[in-house]
């Protein structure tokens, strides 16, 4: 008797979650209908192949500065940045494949991909080089395959904690991990609880931006575009890999910054990073945070700025 209550209170909480995930895979679908008028994209879209990408330009004056973000990460998360540097420079940020207000593309989404399309995306956008490229973490590896593949267009460079492509075991037990994380916050999202929960599932270092279009940059689609590019990072990791040489960047100014408290092999992998220019220096910031940019934009800001001068 005991057994066979149980079971059925088992059957009775199973049909209570299915019909719960049912339904905010019912609300979440409704919502998304909305969201071209309740998250309209700041900037435009800027067709490149078969799919358009969303490009925030703001400001005037020359060289343009290109805001890279990271794995799972948007134009948003660059908004606080892009406003304070606007007053004096151009400053573009954009979403790559996937991400928040860009369509999807093709794949496999490897930093080689990506930084063929935001070549061409700065291109069909009208936006003039050469430019100055920030990028943070994994947005690092795009721009630095960028600035190999066209160093006319490369003004300077600012690598704000950049991925280490020389972590190949690293990568190779992550990959899978990540995948799977991306992919269980993609379900989350499609369930409606991103959308229900508001800032509770939001990360700690998200701009206001991103908290008040957090449905569309924290969104299904974007998690599937992280993913995508997690599941390609051994791959994108021998890309940049392959950019490494002495004398790499010429004497272009670069700053690599990395966070407080790292090890002494951070340290100097970031510093030899750095030499790859004549101009090449290095900066520890004071916060201990992976991005800087949100816990020290002050120092981000100088950063850029003065590779952005020259």
């Amino acid at each position: 008797m005991r057994a066979r209550w149980l079971r059925r209170v088992v059957l009775w909480f199973a049909a209570l979650v299915a019909l719960a995930v049912v339904t905010g895979f019912g609300y979440e679908s409704l919502a998304r209908q909305g969201d071209g008028t309740r998250h309209p994209a700041p900037g435009r879209l800027v067709r490149v192949g078969e799919h358009r990408l969303h490009i925030t330009c703001t400001g005037a004056g020359t060289p343009t500065i290109v805001l890279e973000a990271g794995l799972a990460e948007s134009s948003a998360s660059w908004d606080d940045i892009q406003r304070r540097l606007s007053g004096g420079s151009r400053v573009c940020s954009y979403d790559r494949t996937g991400y928040a207000w860009s369509e999807d593309g093709p794949g496999p989404r490897t930093a080689s991909q990506a930084a063929g399309e935001l070549h061409a995306l700065l291109a069909a956008a009208g936006e003039r080089g050469p430019y100055v490229l920030a990028a943070h973490s994994y947005g690092g590896t795009i721009a630095r395959i960028f600035a190999d593949r066209w160093p006319d267009l490369t003004a300077g460079l600012v690598l704000i904690d950049v991925t280490d492509e020389t972590a190949d075991d690293a990568l190779a037990v992550s990959r899978p991990l990540i995948a799977t994380q991306f992919t269980g916050f993609g379900l989350l999202a499609r369930a409606g609880l991103l959308r229900l929960a508001g800032d509770a599932l939001v990360p700690a270092e998200a701009t206001a931006v991103a908290r008040a279009h957090a449905p569309v940059v924290y969104g299904g689609r974007s998690m599937d575009a992280a993913r995508a590019e997690a599941w390609s990072s051994l791959e994108s990791a021998a890309q940049v890999s392959a950019t490494v040489r002495p004398g790499a960047w010429g004497d272009r100014p670069v700053v690599a910054i990395i966070p407080a408290g790292q090890p002494a092999t951070a340290v100097d992998r970031a510093r030899r990073l750095a030499t790859l220019s004549g101009r090449g220096r290095l900066v520890v910031a004071t916060t201990a945070e992976h991005y800087v940019q949100a816990f020290q934009p002050e120092l981000v800001i100088a950063a850029i700025r003065d590779v952005a001068g020259g």
